[in-house]
């Protein structure tokens, strides 16, 4: 049986999610509509949403968000920070190009198991911009639901254009993350006026990491806007690619960094002051970089596996990781172009590389290189 729950917006009649409860778990039906304000008034009034749906009847209760107190948000902002690992999750596919579910869930339950705190969703790992954002907020709402009790939710609900992320930041805390993961705009790169003008209307919305990934989004952000941003009560920190030194002029100055480079992750949480990092090998080898990070300077540890980094960052992620996980079995071989599997040379030298660590990578019970024919592309996520 179905039951569903409808998510108002606080006095906003816009862009509503539909769960569905099948089975006793919660799953993101991916339904988007937009209700008039006389609408949202008599939902949340607990009148009958007679015009709910078009295609169904559907019966609807308002959920309308309740503010948190004062050290309720001390407290989640708290548990954040403390995360020392976050995966920045692949997000698998079926055949048709849409959303694995099934494989998506059997990959957060093995991240959980080998002590992962948090998860990027629909980040440039997770190809949150090969995604609609019914799709973004939708796989956002699942891993909320599913998960949200084990796991620290951070959706990618950042943009180039600032009313776009304001309106996608909503959406995701409507539907329950824990946090929102912000970068500069790119492409159509701003001023520094504009950067923080930016970030100050983000970060308004609620919990965010700041994420400065200069070689993605050709606009670095500079360290004084950096400093700016942090004193807003909810920036967390900043997930920083642009190495260690800066993390370490930042941790001097209070600013919690999380580093976005996997090579340089232990030195960061070890050497320079970082709290942790936002990693894509973890979706490999969770447990190798929980120990790394939770546990005491490692450097035999990180240097054994500074091969198998370099291997997953050989083309622009996240190729490589996809090409791993399709080897390991862990996801089917489907791919959302413009992403391409890496080349027969390049997956026989990562199969020796990912069969020196086959122990420590959960789920997985065989290596394959894998034939060109057994990959399928996908240019559409309809079809």
């Amino acid at each position: 049986m179905y039951s569903t729950q409808l998510v108002v917006l606080h006095g906003i009649g816009t862009a509503c999610l539909i769960s569905d409860q099948v089975d006793g778990k919660l799953r993101a039906a991916g339904t988007r509509f937009t209700m008039s304000m006389q609408l949202s008034r008599q939902i949340a009034q607990g009148l009958p949403p007679h015009a709910c749906s078009s295609r169904r009847p559907l019966a609807c209760r308002a959920v309308l968000a309740t503010p948190q107190t004062a050290i309720q948000q001390a407290t989640e902002k708290a548990g954040l920070q403390a995360c020392r690992l976050i995966t920045a999750v692949k997000t698998p596919y079926l055949s048709n190009g849409k959303f694995d579910l099934k494989a998506y869930d059997r990959l957060l339950d093995l991240q959980i198991e080998h002590g992962v705190q948090g998860v990027i969703v629909g980040g440039t790992t997770g190809e949150g911009h090969l995604m609609s954002w019914d799709e973004h907020i939708m796989l956002i709402a699942h891993t909320v639901n599913a998960y949200g009790d084990k796991l620290k939710v951070i959706g990618n609900t950042g943009s180039n254009s600032t009313i776009e992320a304001v309106h996608a930041t909503e959406q995701g805390f409507a539907v329950g993350m824990h946090a929102a993961l912000q970068i500069n705009p790119y492409y159509g790169k701003t001023s520094v006026s504009g950067l923080r003008a930016h970030f100050k209307a983000v970060l308004n919305e609620g919990p965010a990491v700041v994420y400065n990934v200069p070689s993605r989004t050709g606009q670095d952000i500079p360290n004084d806007v950096a400093l700016e941003i942090a004193q807003h009560p909810n920036f967390l920190g900043l997930k920083e690619c642009t190495g260690n030194k800066r993390i370490g002029n930042y941790t001097k100055q209070g600013v919690l960094c999380w580093s976005g480079n996997d090579d340089e992750a232990h030195d960061a949480r070890h050497h320079f002051g970082g709290q942790g990092v936002i990693s894509v090998t973890s979706n490999i080898v969770p447990g190798l970089f929980a120990k790394m990070m939770h546990g005491s300077p490692d450097p035999a540890l990180s240097a054994s596996l500074s091969e198998l980094i370099a291997w997953l960052f050989s083309e622009p992620n996240p190729i490589p990781l996809n090409t791993a996980l399709m080897m390991c079995g862990l996801v089917k071989p489907v791919w959302r172009l413009p992403y391409v599997p890496l080349s027969l040379d390049q997956r026989q030298r990562g199969a020796k590389l990912l069969e020196a660590v086959k122990e420590h990578i959960p789920g997985c019970k065989e290596i394959r290189v894998m034939d060109d024919e057994e990959f399928l592309l996908i240019g559409s996520a309809h079809k």
